[in-house]
């Protein structure tokens, strides 16, 4: 028994941290939301013009205004009551034009609805009072008797007499009464009633089935939440009656619900926890709904419990005004002596200024010392890079020389062997035509000059590219894996060391001219000086070459 006991009393403590971290998460995302109240209203004005422009529509039939306005005013219901009044109204002028019994009726309750919310409770109860129970048709009854059960319950809220309290709950019973059994406002009026009753474990199963089958954009969300807080708080759950309000709260902002409650519960919440500042900032957000919306009722609601959160609120500000006038003057004390210290160090600072401007002067010497040293320095690293470079080169190239010449030796001999083979078999024929053919020369060429830009654009592998960064006109360059051109070819040799053109045409298998045309072409493109174009040439690979 004893450690069932214990098992429970850790169940509740991990449930209430549980709690309150999520209603941490929730209270920074309400916070954020009640700062973008303006971008909701914004999307609520937008949705509410779309819709007054339908009454625009040329030709619009009596019936096709009356919806519309309907529709008008359920919008502006909760957001802004004078003007949902205002559609009501026209909708009851226009029925009446029309002389349409029903719609008559309708239009009425609609407007005593709104009259009673608004706190207009003399016209709202003229309406009721002029509509005749017994003719009411059965399509209006629900409307009918909910429209009683909210006037009895804004006018009980505003003059807190019990009689209308009750009378509010007959005619909520009666609602029950005629309601579809299966519907969703059947279910919450049911939770409401029940909530009422204290029988707070049925409301609760009840509204936590309603919740899952609600997204926050459906309007009555927001409702059953309110009411999921209102029954957390009589089994005093503050975690969770916070949890709730907050989601509530969440919902009304995003839907610009202008007359709530949640955020009201809430405000009072934080205060008994002595946490003014939220306290204050959410009792302030209803009050700036409630002013927008004209709920009166709800002014009633709000008048006395904001009076008591601003009183503590100017009470904490005083405080922190007091405590900072305190600051401010431990701060003068603190500036005086700082100032003395500041003199102080001022006089120490005049020391050292003389002597450090004794030190500048061999400073300054230290510094010309190690520019000079720096340069040496920069001078022998180009030195080094360039030794680098050449050793890399020779070692390359040295490497693959050997490896063509072993490569020609081992073609040379396997061509003797053939040419001796013919000779023995006496195929003289075969044996001049391959002694007269340029094949072989001509392949061994091609071979040379593909093993040559193989080797060169792996030592220079950016050469194509700086090359051409050299050039005015825009040249057509060689993919990447294809072999140099014969002008590449050249100024490769040229950034080689070979810059005797007699020397490169006999490389190449060219006329001198052929080179020499090749070359002065080149120099004359060149976007650098044509006397130093081969010099630029020749320094790619070692240096930035700026365009």
């Amino acid at each position: 028994m004893k450690q069932l006991l214990i098992l429970t009393v850790l169940l509740l403590i991990v449930n209430n941290l549980q709690a309150q971290n999520e209603y941490d998460s929730l209270q920074i995302q309400l916070n954020k939301e009640i700062a973008n109240k303006s971008y909701y209203d914004n999307l609520k004005e937008r949705e509410l013009q779309e819709n007054k422009r339908l009454l625009h529509i040329s030709h619009l039939q009596p019936e096709q205004e009356y919806d519309f306005n309907r529709n008008l005013s359920k919008l502006y219901k909760k957001y802004m009551i004078d003007s949902a009044i205002h559609y009501s109204e026209k909708n009851l002028k226009i029925a009446s034009e029309m002389r349409n019994a029903d719609m008559i009726i309708e239009s009425s309750l609609h407007l005593a609805q709104l009259y009673s919310t608004a706190g207009m409770y003399i016209e709202a109860n003229n309406i009721l009072l002029g509509i005749n129970r017994k003719t009411l048709p059965e399509t209006l009854l629900a409307l009918y008797f909910e429209t009683y059960s909210q006037f009895y319950g804004h006018y009980a809220q505003s003059n807190d007499i019990v009689t209308y309290y009750m009378k509010n709950e007959d005619y909520r019973d009666s609602l029950l009464m005629v309601l579809d059994k299966n519907s969703l406002y059947y279910k919450i009026t049911c939770a409401e009633k029940l909530l009422q009753e204290r029988q707070f474990d049925t409301a609760e199963k009840q509204l936590l089935d309603i919740v899952d089958q609600l997204t926050e954009q459906d309007p009555d969300y927001a409702f059953v939440t309110y009411l999921l807080g209102n029954i957390y708080q009589a089994k005093q759950n503050i975690e969770l009656q916070k949890k709730y309000l907050a989601l509530s709260t969440v919902a009304d902002i995003r839907n610009s619900i202008k007359d709530n409650a949640s955020i009201q519960s809430l405000a009072l919440i934080h205060y008994k926890n002595n946490d003014i500042d939220q306290a204050y900032k959410y009792m302030k957000s209803a009050i700036d709904d409630i002013v927008f919306c004209n709920v009166r009722f709800r002014v009633i609601e709000l008048s006395s419990v904001y009076s008591v959160i601003n009183d503590a609120y100017l009470e904490k500000e005083a405080k922190q005004k007091d405590e900072l006038q305190l600051y401010l003057l431990l701060i003068s004390i603190l500036s005086f002596f700082l100032a003395i210290a500041v003199l102080y160090v001022y006089k120490q600072m005049r020391k050292m200024s003389k002597i450090q401007k004794k030190l500048y002067t061999t400073n300054q010497k230290l510094t010309d010392l190690n520019q000079m040293i720096s340069l040496s320095n920069e001078q022998l690293s180009k030195v080094n890079t360039q030794l680098e470079e050449s050793n890399r080169i020779k070692e390359e190239y040295i490497t693959q020389f050997f490896d063509i010449c072993s490569t020609y030796i081992n073609k040379l001999e396997n061509y003797r062997k053939m040419l001796n083979r013919k000779a023995m078999n006496r195929q003289y024929d075969e044996l001049s035509n391959l002694l007269k053919s340029t094949t072989l020369v001509d392949d061994e060429l091609k071979q040379l000059y593909e093993t040559f830009d193989i080797i060169f654009l792996n030592l220079y592998p950016a050469f194509i590219e700086d090359f051409y960064s050299l050039i005015a006109e825009e040249q057509t360059i060689p993919k990447q894996g294809k072999m140099l051109n014969t002008e590449l070819r050249i100024f490769a040799l040229i950034r080689l060391g070979i810059t005797d053109s007699i020397k490169i045409a006999g490389f190449l298998r060219y006329s001198v001219s052929t080179i020499y045309n090749y070359r002065t072409k080149m120099r004359n493109k060149a976007v650098v000086s044509r006397d130093k174009f081969e010099d630029m040439v020749m320094k790619i690979g070692n240096y930035q070459i700026n365009n």
